[in-house]
């Protein structure tokens, strides 16, 4: 039986749209640097473990999934620049681009998210990997960040699963988890938490563990969970 989970992984892609193809100057290497690395090999081979996972192919430095549609910032939903201050277009996105951008891609994302948690899914978990330190437009910049970070956006599910989530991967991980630090949570756990529970993880890219393991050690936490929780 699936594990009663619905895994959000919104920052594993690296596609440029053909909307912004001609107008986009990142290279590879910058979509890559702006991107979870490591977020496709950690969590989407889960797919088959859990109840359900929404993802997508475009890169976050594009569309940024995990933002309000009304963020029009230069880290908003359509980002002007990376996390690493690197511009992404040649020249300003026009209004119509923007909206296209938003109505093609960003709006299923959410709606499927909304979809999928009508299944009798207990806990929705917004999966992310962090950089080992800060970049310049986080809320730590330049700062060494822990192995684990849990955040519940200060009420998204109960303090008591989200304890018990940080237990389950202190024991298989083997690192102390910090709650609601450096990260409080997102767009994306605090849209949807009137709909189900949410929680957002985020595993540090430092190579403690190979993704893989990293992978395995996660399965293991959230079999644990559901033990606990039962």
């Amino acid at each position: 039986m699936p594990l009663p989970f619905l895994l959000s992984v919104p920052h594993a892609g690296q596609q440029v749209p053909p909307e912004v193809q001609n107008l986009c100057i990142l290279r590879k290497e910058d979509i890559i640097d702006d991107m979870d690395k490591g977020a496709g090999e950690i969590y989407l081979p889960l797919k088959k473990d859990v109840a359900a996972l929404v993802q997508t192919g475009v890169a976050r430095a594009i569309v940024d999934m995990n933002r309000g549609e009304d963020d029009r910032s230069k880290d908003g939903i359509i980002k002007s620049h990376t996390c690493w201050d690197v511009p992404v277009y040649s020249e300003s996105l026009p209004k119509e681009i923007v909206n296209l951008l938003i109505k093609r891609y960003y709006r299923p994302y959410h709606e499927n998210l909304s979809r999928f948690s009508q299944r009798g899914i207990m806990l929705g978990i917004d999966c992310h990997t962090m950089a080992e330190f800060g970049p310049p437009v986080g809320p730590d910049p330049g700062a060494k960040r822990p192995r684990i970070c849990l955040s519940n956006g200060e009420g998204t599910c109960p303090a008591e699963w989200i304890e018990f989530l940080a237990d389950c991967l202190e024991e298989t991980i083997g690192s102390k988890v910090k709650i609601n630090k450096p990260f409080k949570g997102g767009y994306i756990i605090k849209l949807h938490a009137r709909e189900l529970p949410w929680v957002q993880l985020e595993l540090s890219r430092e190579i403690f563990f190979s993704n893989e393991e990293k992978k395995d050690r996660l399965l293991r936490a959230l079999k644990a969970w559901c033990k606990r929780i039962s």
